[in-house]
């Protein structure tokens, strides 16, 4: 056997005899392409006249889908909107498909108001507190796991550790995750998931 030998396990033969494989996955990320779409246009609807407090450069009409194949060598999709990125200051709502894990639906926060959002959330806690979201415990906010050591269920009894969490960050992500399996996945209630995740989240991005 030569040093530049490579074998296949049976596994990843039977995987590159497969002839559907591509087809099935196009098909998907075309119907989450779909969701997405339908999202960005339910989002739309929502946020018309909603007092949001936003960054002084902040423009309702920007939007960005993208399409990838490498999030941890793993296929995803995403919109963000609500979209504002300028330098180090955030206000991003991302939907994001990441194919063997789940989707995320994610307020991002960042920069000069970053103040103001951490004093709605105290103050308006349980508004916000009990409706599956997620406060993110990573350092960077490019992190889509979920779980020990990287989500903190934001419940109603944990106002103290959320509180301890928030005091010291630079930026903070509340995320609602919904598996694969979910019935929320197999009734085709992803748009309604993502739509309402956002409005939980509006007691701490509004005036």
């Amino acid at each position: 056997m030569s040093s530049t030998d490579v074998f296949f396990t049976d596994d990843e033969r039977r995987l590159i005899s497969d002839e559907q494989f591509f087809l099935q996955k196009a098909r998907i990320m075309k119907k989450v392409r779909a969701v997405l779409d339908g999202l960005h246009a339910g989002l739309q609807a929502d946020v018309a006249g909603i007092p949001l407090l936003t960054p002084p450069s902040f423009n309702l009409k920007k939007c960005q889908f993208v399409k990838g194949e490498h999030l941890e060598d793993y296929p995803y999709q995403y919109l963000d909107f609500p979209k504002h990125f300028e330098g180090e200051e955030k206000f991003t709502f991302r939907s994001l498909f990441w194919w063997g894990h789940h989707f995320v639906f994610a307020m991002i926060v960042e920069g000069a108001m970053l103040l103001q959002y951490k004093q709605n959330f105290m103050t308006r806690y349980h508004l916000v507190a009990g409706k599956s979201l997620h406060l993110s415990l990573s350092p960077s906010p490019w992190e889509w796991k979920q779980g020990p050591g990287y989500t903190l269920p934001v419940t109603h009894d944990r106002k103290s550790e959320v509180a301890a969490v928030l005091a010291g960050r630079r930026f903070f992500k509340l995320s609602r995750f919904v598996r694969h399996d979910d019935p929320l996945v197999i009734e085709g209630r992803l748009i309604e998931s993502g739509r309402e995740a956002f409005q939980s989240i509006l007691p701490v991005i509004t005036a």
